[in-house]
């Protein structure tokens, strides 16, 4: 049985996967995405997960990174390696806490797909996997997070020399079912243009 419910292929073999309700944790990808917060110190959600499935070495690397750095800006990414996960790296990225009537967070939200995807392209990693960021403790609506995910990963992507698959590994099935909507939104809309949809009916 396909580990997706949806498979989107662009040009040059570019390939963005949907999968889900999933363990990110899980993941055989060469790298997994962390939702961060930016003291890099863990936390709950994605980040706690990350953190107690991996091993104390993440942490290591995460403090060393913070008192190099001290916190780790909203929109940006770093690199360390993944313990006992089944991945060879972690990209932790920082999401924007979402208030509304507070300004659009959506760039910041977009730079941590862009930034992710850049620092893996940096060190020759062809694949990894994003959890649905800053929609959990930070507010972030689900249904706007996932356009801005979509079409922030999808043109990243497609720039990226390296990077050849980006994979959404959603916990439930309502977060899934949001970022396949958006994907249909941005495609119907011609603002993506794929070679091929495949679908896991099963």
């Amino acid at each position: 049985m396909p580990d997706f419910a949806l498979r989107v292929s662009f040009a040059r073999g570019k390939i963005l996967d949907f999968h889900g309700p999933a363990d990110i944790t899980k993941e055989t990808t060469e790298a997994i995405v962390n939702a961060a917060n930016s003291y890099l110190l863990g936390g709950g959600g994605v980040d706690g997960a990350i953190h107690r499935a991996g091993g104390p070495s993440i942490l290591k690397e995460c403090s060393k990174i913070a008192a190099e750095i001290g916190q780790l800006p909203a929109g940006k990414a770093v690199l360390t390696t993944a313990g006992r996960l089944a991945a060879k790296y972690v990209i932790h990225t920082v999401g924007p806490v979402y208030y509304r009537g507070s300004g659009s967070p959506a760039e910041t939200l977009a730079s941590c797909y862009r930034e992710s995807i850049r620092l893996a392209d940096d060190h020759g990693i062809r694949a990894l996997a994003f959890p649905s960021i800053s929609t959990g403790a930070f507010g972030y609506p689900v249904h706007e997070a996932a356009e801005v995910a979509v079409a922030a990963v999808a043109a990243a992507l497609d720039t990226a020399t390296h990077v050849t698959q980006a994979r959404f590994i959603l916990f439930d099935g309502a977060t899934l079912n949001a970022y396949v909507r958006a994907f249909e939104k941005l495609h119907k809309s011609g603002s993506l243009s794929p070679t091929n949809v495949e679908r896991n009916t099963s």
